[in-house]
Protein backbone atom coordinates (compact mmCIF):
# COMPACT_ATOMS: atom_id res chain seq x y z
CA UNK A 1 0.00 0.00 0.00
CA UNK A 2 1.88 3.07 -1.25
CA UNK A 3 -1.05 5.42 -1.81
CA UNK A 4 -0.74 8.71 0.00
CA UNK A 5 3.05 8.85 0.03
CA UNK A 6 4.73 12.05 -1.10
CA UNK A 7 8.35 11.69 -2.20
CA UNK A 8 10.65 14.71 -2.30
CA UNK A 9 14.35 15.24 -2.85
CA UNK A 10 16.24 15.46 0.44
CA UNK A 11 17.31 19.10 0.82
CA UNK A 12 19.39 21.07 3.29
CA UNK A 13 16.21 22.23 5.05
CA UNK A 14 15.35 18.55 5.70
CA UNK A 15 18.60 17.56 7.45
CA UNK A 16 17.19 17.53 10.99
CA UNK A 17 14.19 15.50 9.87
CA UNK A 18 16.35 12.98 8.02
CA UNK A 19 18.71 12.67 10.99
CA UNK A 20 15.78 12.02 13.33
CA UNK A 21 14.44 9.29 11.04
CA UNK A 22 17.87 7.69 10.79
CA UNK A 23 18.38 7.72 14.56
CA UNK A 24 14.91 6.28 15.15
CA UNK A 25 15.62 3.42 12.75
CA UNK A 26 19.20 2.55 13.70
CA UNK A 27 19.84 3.46 17.33
CA UNK A 28 17.51 0.72 18.67
CA UNK A 29 19.77 -1.74 16.82
CA UNK A 30 22.81 -0.38 18.62
CA UNK A 31 24.03 1.48 15.53
CA UNK A 32 24.86 5.17 15.74
CA UNK A 33 22.31 7.37 14.04
CA UNK A 34 23.59 9.82 11.47
CA UNK A 35 23.78 13.49 12.43
CA UNK A 36 22.63 16.36 10.27
CA UNK A 37 26.34 17.02 9.56
CA UNK A 38 26.84 13.41 8.44
CA UNK A 39 23.92 13.69 6.03
CA UNK A 40 24.94 17.15 4.80
CA UNK A 41 28.43 15.88 4.06
CA UNK A 42 27.06 12.98 2.04
CA UNK A 43 24.62 15.14 0.09
CA UNK A 44 27.46 17.51 -0.82
CA UNK A 45 29.44 14.63 -2.36
CA UNK A 46 29.43 13.98 -6.11
CA UNK A 47 26.83 11.52 -7.32
CA UNK A 48 24.84 11.47 -4.07
CA UNK A 49 21.06 11.87 -3.97
CA UNK A 50 18.60 11.65 -1.11
CA UNK A 51 14.86 11.26 -0.73
CA UNK A 52 12.40 12.15 2.02
CA UNK A 53 9.10 10.29 2.11
CA UNK A 54 6.04 11.77 3.80
CA UNK A 55 2.40 10.82 4.37
CA UNK A 56 -0.27 13.05 5.87
CA UNK A 57 2.38 15.72 6.52
CA UNK A 58 4.38 13.29 8.68
CA UNK A 59 7.95 12.19 8.01
CA UNK A 60 7.85 8.52 7.06
CA UNK A 61 11.31 7.65 5.79
CA UNK A 62 14.46 8.65 4.00
CA UNK A 63 17.02 7.11 1.68
CA UNK A 64 20.41 8.16 0.37
CA UNK A 65 22.27 6.66 -2.59
CA UNK A 66 25.46 7.30 -4.52
CA UNK A 67 26.29 6.70 -8.18
CA UNK A 68 29.86 6.52 -9.48
CA UNK A 69 30.36 5.62 -13.13
CA UNK A 70 28.15 2.58 -13.81
CA UNK A 71 27.82 1.42 -10.18
CA UNK A 72 25.59 2.69 -7.41
CA UNK A 73 25.25 2.06 -3.71
CA UNK A 74 22.31 2.39 -1.36
CA UNK A 75 23.97 4.21 1.53
CA UNK A 76 20.98 4.07 3.85
CA UNK A 77 17.25 3.65 4.01
CA UNK A 78 15.35 4.41 7.20
CA UNK A 79 11.64 4.22 7.95
CA UNK A 80 10.10 5.48 11.19
CA UNK A 81 8.75 2.75 13.47
CA UNK A 82 5.13 3.89 13.17
CA UNK A 83 5.26 3.63 9.37
CA UNK A 84 6.88 0.22 8.86
CA UNK A 85 5.28 -2.60 6.89
CA UNK A 86 3.18 -0.19 4.84
CA UNK A 87 5.26 -0.04 1.66
CA UNK A 88 7.43 2.95 2.62
CA UNK A 89 10.79 1.20 2.22
CA UNK A 90 9.65 -0.29 -1.10
CA UNK A 91 8.65 3.20 -2.30
CA UNK A 92 12.00 4.66 -1.23
CA UNK A 93 13.90 1.82 -2.91
CA UNK A 94 11.88 2.35 -6.08
CA UNK A 95 12.95 5.99 -6.11
CA UNK A 96 16.59 5.00 -5.53
CA UNK A 97 16.48 2.43 -8.33
CA UNK A 98 14.90 4.93 -10.74
CA UNK A 99 17.46 7.58 -9.81
CA UNK A 100 20.58 5.44 -10.14
CA UNK A 101 19.39 3.87 -13.39
CA UNK A 102 18.78 7.37 -14.71
CA UNK A 103 22.31 8.29 -13.64
CA UNK A 104 23.68 5.43 -15.76
CA UNK A 105 24.28 2.78 -13.11
CA UNK A 106 24.18 -0.82 -14.31
CA UNK A 107 24.45 -2.28 -10.81
CA UNK A 108 23.17 -1.25 -7.37
CA UNK A 109 24.87 -2.55 -4.22
CA UNK A 110 23.81 -2.44 -0.58
CA UNK A 111 24.80 -3.89 2.77
CA UNK A 112 22.21 -5.26 5.17
CA UNK A 113 22.42 -6.89 8.56
CA UNK A 114 22.21 -10.67 8.40
CA UNK A 115 19.95 -10.30 11.45
CA UNK A 116 17.37 -8.16 9.60
CA UNK A 117 14.89 -10.63 8.05
CA UNK A 118 12.35 -7.95 7.05
CA UNK A 119 14.93 -6.04 5.00
CA UNK A 120 16.33 -9.23 3.49
CA UNK A 121 12.85 -10.28 2.39
CA UNK A 122 12.24 -6.88 0.80
CA UNK A 123 15.58 -6.79 -1.02
CA UNK A 124 15.14 -10.35 -2.30
CA UNK A 125 11.63 -9.50 -3.54
CA UNK A 126 13.13 -6.65 -5.59
CA UNK A 127 15.66 -8.95 -7.24
CA UNK A 128 18.76 -8.29 -5.14
CA UNK A 129 21.15 -11.23 -4.82
CA UNK A 130 23.62 -11.87 -2.01
CA UNK A 131 27.16 -11.63 -3.36
CA UNK A 132 29.24 -11.41 -0.17
CA UNK A 133 29.35 -11.33 3.59
CA UNK A 134 31.15 -8.96 5.97
CA UNK A 135 31.82 -10.64 9.30
CA UNK A 136 30.94 -8.67 12.46
CA UNK A 137 30.22 -5.57 10.36
CA UNK A 138 27.42 -3.94 12.37
CA UNK A 139 27.76 -3.00 16.03
CA UNK A 140 24.76 -4.10 18.06
CA UNK A 141 24.97 -2.15 21.30
CA UNK A 142 26.11 -4.40 24.13
CA UNK A 143 25.45 -7.56 22.10
CA UNK A 144 27.69 -9.29 19.61
CA UNK A 145 28.19 -7.56 16.26
CA UNK A 146 26.10 -8.73 13.32
CA UNK A 147 27.38 -9.87 9.97
CA UNK A 148 26.33 -7.94 6.87
CA UNK A 149 25.31 -9.37 3.54
CA UNK A 150 26.50 -7.50 0.46
CA UNK A 151 23.68 -7.56 -2.07
CA UNK A 152 23.59 -6.59 -5.73
CA UNK A 153 20.84 -5.71 -8.19
CA UNK A 154 21.82 -5.83 -11.85
CA UNK A 155 19.92 -3.67 -14.33
CA UNK A 156 20.89 -5.66 -17.45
Amino acid sequence: MTAGFVLNPLRAVDLDRASRLHREAFEPLGEPGWTRQDIAGLLASPGVAGFLLMADNLDVGMAICRTAADEAELLTVAVGRAHRRRGAARRLLGAVIDRVRGDGARTLFLEVGADNPAALTLYNSLGFETVGRRTAYYRRGDGPPADAFVMRLDFS
